[in-house]
């Protein structure tokens, strides 16, 4: 009878664990959704709402730019607020969003919709997702196999997005795609039902506000300048200087605060590891490379090759398969490469996947032509970028998981933005062949600067992951 019940507690344990991060992947799949359905309504919405692609595109930019600026102080309210309620609140300032984003007159309600209270949404719910995952999981196997989960799930809601909201607009509508963002939601709410804290959240923990600020205004500073770079190259100039001395202000303020004995927004110390910088410098190329690379291949079939919502899906489903493929093995591939070797791996056969894709731009074959290109680029991201959050996520102990991972997503959400702001600029000069492959040069080039800092990662896994003792197991004995 004790046997049985034990059998049973074990049961139900496993199922609840299992409830849970499936919870925290359709968080993952819906936010990274977020960032890419849009790149096939380019043509719906700016008609719709009488805008242009260059209104569209700042939508989409200021979306990943929210994301990008607030996901450090949203990391950090996991501490004094508890993993659970952010995670919550997050979800349903998200809705609000996405429903604000279906009844939106205009452009700017759609800004205000879609950009602001889903970017504010997702700060909030995303460091929760990786936090909980490391205390959840403890060794390399599993930790790995929860990664692989929530990175498939990112992964696949970037890349399938344009496939999705391609279906959805040409079925129903573009303002239909937000209302599917609202009832995804709905359904994590219910998954998330079974969801405990492991870490009791700490009301009296210092908040940095003017650190917080300083931080955003700072990224917004830097991303609008490289926005502006089609208009004026003086006013990028100047916005990029100002941001950058917005960001050394922030710095500043982190070393006197922290000299000082009291607490800041973000520790200096998360810096001083070399394999977690380097790891954050893979992560941000990876996440660049994958926007920009949509945002570029996306607009160019529907304003070049006139392509409608579905068909510039349909193309895109490439990568989506290639990343699928990949990403379901990242567990078997923890277990037999070292994370060095995958994130190499991974930049040298997503750097060929662009250099593919740049063909086409030179000839008259069909936009077809894009798959074989588009299918290595998501093989190559699969493989990719699981062990880059392992490697970061692994670096440090339990008391620094809601800053590295507030910093993490940070970094990842910047190269989003950073990738849809620097192809957008260069598309918008002229959305011709030779704009189109320029766009993708200079994802391929910054691809080689992913691919240098990975190859000076350690072969070891971070010192805060124990190897796994034994195939399935998890942190609750399942």
């Amino acid at each position: 009878m004790a046997e049985t019940a034990d059998s049973e507690e074990r049961t139900g344990r496993l199922a609840a664990h299992r409830q849970v991060l499936a919870a925290l992947a359709l968080a993952q799949f819906i936010c990274s959704f977020a960032g890419s359905n849009m790149n096939v309504m380019i043509n719906d919405i700016s008609r719709d709402l009488g805008t242009t692609v260059q209104g569209v595109q700042v939508a989409i930019t200021v979306f990943l730019l929210v994301m990008a600026a607030l996901m450090i102080p949203g990391g950090k309210l996991t501490d004094r607020w508890g993993r659970k309620r952010c995670f919550r609140a997050g979800l349903i300032i998200y809705a609000v969003g996405a429903l604000l984003s279906a009844a939106a007159p205009g452009l700017a309600v759609l800004i205000v919709g879609n950009s602001i209270l889903e970017g504010i949404g997702t700060a909030l719910l995303i460091p929760p997702v990786y936090i909980l995952t490391t205390l959840l999981y403890r060794d390399v196997t599993s930790r790995a196999r929860a990664f692989g989960v929530i990175m498939t799930s990112g992964g696949i809601g970037a890349a399938a997005g344009p496939l999705i909201g391609g279906l959805i607009t040409a079925g129903i509508g573009w303002r239909a795609a937000f209302v599917f963002q609202a009832l995804v939601i709905a359904v994590i709410v219910l998954l998330s039902s079974r969801l405990d804290d492991p870490l009791p959240p700490d009301p009296g923990r210092p908040f940095d506000i003017g650190g917080a600020v300083l931080s955003a205004v700072g990224l917004v500073l830097v991303v609008m300048g490289i926005l502006a770079a089609h208009l004026n190259l003086w006013l990028t100039f100047g916005l990029m200087v100002l941001g950058a001395l917005v960001l050394l202000w922030f710095f500043c303020r982190i070393r006197v605060r922290e000299r000082s004995g009291r607490e800041p927004l973000l520790s200096l110390a998360l810096f001083r590891d070399r394999t977690s910088n380097l790891g954050l410098i893979t992560q941000y190329v990876q996440w660049l490379m994958l926007m920009g690379t949509s945002f570029t291949v996306a607009a160019y079939l529907q304003v070049v090759r006139h392509y409608n919502a579905i068909g510039t899906g349909l193309v895109l489903t490439a990568a989506t398969l290639g990343l699928l493929v990949t990403s379901l093995g990242a567990e078997r591939f923890a277990e037999r490469r070292p994370q060095r070797t995958l994130i190499v791996a991974g930049f040298v056969v997503a750097i060929a996947g662009v250099a593919v894709m740049i063909v086409p731009a030179g000839s008259s074959t069909n936009a077809w032509a894009h798959v074989p290109g588009l299918l290595l680029f998501g093989l190559g991201l699969g493989v990719m970028l699981t062990p880059s959050v392992n490697v970061v996520q692994s670096s440090f102990p339990e008391d620094r998981q809601g800053e590295i991972s507030g910093l993490s997503r940070s970094v990842s959400n910047l190269g989003s933005s950073c990738g849809t702001a620097i192809a957008g600029t260069i598309l918008v000069s002229g959305l011709t062949r030779g704009a189109y492959a320029a766009a993708l040069i200079t994802l391929a080039a910054i691809g080689l600067v992913g691919l240098a800092a990975a190859s000076r990662l350690p072969p070891t896994t971070g010192p805060y992951m124990t190897r796994s003792t034994g195939r399935g197991r998890d942190s609750s004995g399942a």
